[in-house]
């Protein structure tokens, strides 16, 4: 028998046995009129058994992409580009990581990730022809555990760094996250009797940090609705009958960077003190597909330290560290915020600290809302500057322990009646009366001081309301309009004040700018001039004072719009209908926004000078908790719930998407039953 005929075998003697334990005909699929799957079962464990089948019908592709990645097989199946994903893995030794500590996830959980496991290897034992690569089914539940840690390793900024450090460029301060919205009222502050939750984060529109809408319900407790992202066991953030929450990108100091003293005589022995210790070394076999059939490897020197992996560049050698090397729960602690019903079960399932970061803005059915700056933050000297690199060379810059979750900045029930975050500081949650004080928190975590433009703009408008309606939750949600003062990476405000004859030709993209009210509804044409003038301007930021860009200096820019206008459109006079575009397939929709605008739109070249909406407004889910009863619940997803072009849900959420309208959702498992469109079993 074949080596090959022999792990299929075991693939099936596997597989009889998965569905005898798992018994797929207890679990339901139900798909509502927009494809979006409700997932039912006894267990939470089935439920996620579930959970895994019915996301893989909808996009297998993107799910294996990242399970892949954690198996370091991204060469093998998109050749040179994914074989520096394949060597991070080795780098972060994810796979050690996760041997570490395999035994710290509860078997509760456990569990849960086990049926998720047992789905996705029952799907791909039933669809052969859509794996991606030979030998990479079954999958273990290390697997599993190995995506995990590279995802929250990326999200934590090991994506940003590591090339950085072989560049030698150590700036830790450009890691920042492209943003998120996070919103939620209670009764104090709205004029109905129910609290209102804004789940808006900002996301990459397509791949495998794309959102994906499931409902997932057992007889144990489980019913929540949200969104995922693929490889996914649970929902990440969304609400259940009780309790709901939203997750922004946050930024306090969650990665440290050492440079190691090494021996004079020895280029891989460093110092601690007074020992000297040999850096561990390996060598990265990377599988690299150059065309069909054919492979390479290519080998890479990989080394650790007590500190963490290494990095050698001409300025040094260097290494890091984050909290994911030390702490694999953080998708358990999702599943307990999921089963969460109140506060202090809530709080509860927080105080484990293992997810790494993201803030958090909740709401409840029991007139409670509350933020805290999350993250999983080392206790440190403060003897020494953790904003920069830090000596490698004594055990008081070694992390041992991590803060409590009461350590980290939170509030909960201000006087104001409302909480926010747009990815801006910890200290400016909710009404200047009521936020913290940063000179009350722990300096060496690092927690954000800056604002943006949405959080500035966010200010302006809760300064109209001394009570909100629901349409002005709308109002304030679905705004795109920059603040009077902007607030961008590069200080752009002269460029207002400039006589417009000195831009010459482009004096009337000058004076369309001037005259623009700062939004980007579709009749604007200012915002189709500052996009194109601004990404110009980025693209040679390292030449100016881009903290106060004079107006000869714009110039260049004001010029290059100019043209680019007249070349692709024939016109300076472009509104933002006849520029940007939400495209799928064969629909293209005009749509709204602007970078860092509240409903931010962030957009990449389309086609005849056109853009389109790469990433920023994605999954949204508004919430209205009543004091009794379930949550009202409006979703939409920028294109729909399957990623098949032949599907109806392919694009049908588009013109929802673009129009700022939103489709009725319900956790009433009896009423999504009774209009279902189709109700199945996993095979």
């Amino acid at each position: 028998m074949t080596k090959n005929r022999f792990l299929l075998v075991v693939f099936l003697f596997h597989s009889v046995g998965l569905l005898a334990q798992w018994n797929p005909e207890q679990i339901e699929i139900i798909r509502d009129k927009w494809g979006v799957p409700h997932i039912y079962a006894p267990t939470d464990a089935q439920v996620s058994y579930g959970l895994a089948w019915a996301h893989a019908e909808d996009d297998f592709k993107t799910i294996q992409f990242t399970l892949l990645a954690a198996k370091k097989l991204l060469g093998q199946y998109m050749g040179r580009e994914g074989a520096p994903i394949d060597y991070v893995v080795g780098l972060l030794r994810c796979e050690e990581i996760v041997a570490n500590h395999i035994d710290d996830v509860s078997p509760a959980f456990m569990k849960v990730a086990q049926g998720y496991l047992a789905g996705i290897n029952a799907y791909a034992l039933a669809h052969p022809k859509e794996i991606l690569l030979k030998k990479f089914f079954p999958l273990t539940i290390e697997d599993m555990f190995q995506a995990y840690v590279l995802q929250l390793a990326i999200i934590d900024g090991a994506d940003g760094m590591i090339p950085k450090l072989f560049k030698g460029d150590i700036d830790k301060a450009a890691l920042k996250g492209i943003g998120s919205n996070a919103m939620a009222f209670n009764r104090q502050k709205t004029k109905s009797d129910q609290v209102f939750l804004a789940i808006n984060s900002h996301q990459p529109l397509e791949g495998p940090a794309a959102w994906y809408e499931a409902h997932l319900v057992s007889d144990e407790g489980w019913n929540m609705m949200g969104g995922l992202f693929p490889g996914g066991p649970i929902i990440f953030h969304g609400t259940n009958e009780y309790l709901g929450w939203a997750h922004t990108v946050n930024s306090p100091d969650k990665l440290d960077v050492f440079e190691l003293e090494m021996s004079p005589d020895d280029e891989n022995k460093y110092r601690i003190d007074d020992d000297w210790y040999e850096l561990e070394h390996r060598v990265e076999k990377l599988k690299i597909k150059l065309f069909s059939k054919v492979n390479i490897t290519v080998k890479k020197d990989a080394y650790y330290s007590k500190y963490g992996p290494v990095v050698k560049n001409e300025k040094g050698v260097f290494a890091f560290n984050m909290a994911i090397f030390h702490e694999i729960r953080a998708v358990e602690q999702w599943y307990n915020m999921n089963k969460a019903t109140n506060l202090t079960e809530f709080k509860a399932a927080l105080e484990m600290t293992g997810i790494p970061g993201f803030n958090i803005v909740y709401a409840d059915r029991e007139d409670n809302i509350f933020y805290v700056g999350n993250g999983k933050i080392p206790m440190r000297d403060a003897s020494f500057d953790w904003k920069g690199t830090l000596p490698g060379n004594t055990h008081k810059t070694l992390p041992t322990t991590y803060h409590p979750f009461s350590d980290l900045p939170q509030l909960t029930n201000p006087t104001s009646g409302y909480l926010f975050n747009t990815n801006n500081a910890a200290f400016n949650a909710t009404a200047s009366r009521d936020n913290l004080q940063i000179d009350n928190f722990d300096p060496t975590m690092g927690f954000e001081a800056h604002e943006n433009n949405r959080s500035t703009r966010f200010m302006e408008l809760m300064r109209q309301y001394d009570k909100i309606s629901w349409e002005d939750f709308l109002k304030i949600k679905y705004d795109v309009t920059l603040p009077d003062s902007l607030m961008f990476n590069i200080n752009v405000n002269n460029v207002f004040k400039m006589e417009p004859l000195l831009a010459g030709r482009a004096a009337d993209v000058v004076r369309i700018l001037q005259s623009w009210n700062r939004s980007s509804e579709l009749n604007d044409m200012g915002m189709v001039h500052f996009n194109e003038f601004y990404r110009h301007l980025m693209n040679k930021s390292g030449t100016i004072d881009v903290g106060n860009v004079q107006p000869n200096q714009m110039i260049e820019s004001l010029l290059y719009t100019h043209d680019y206008l007249i070349e692709h459109f024939g016109k300076v006079e472009v509104t933002v209908g006849e520029y940007q575009f939400l495209v799928r397939g064969k629909k293209a929709l005009p749509i709204m926004g602007l970078g860092d605008v509240l409903a931010a739109m962030y957009s990449g070249p389309y086609k005849e000078g056109r853009v389109k909406g790469i990433a920023g407004e994605s999954y949204i889910m508004l919430v209205k908790y009543p004091s009794e009863g379930l949550p009202i619940i409006e979703t939409v997803n920028n294109y729909g719930a399957s990623n098949h072009s032949d599907s109806p849900h392919y694009d049908d959420q588009m013109e929802l998407f673009v129009n700022q309208q939103r489709k009725s959702m319900t956790l009433d498992i009896n009423l999504v039953r009774k209009e279902a469109v189709r109700i199945y079993h996993p095979q």
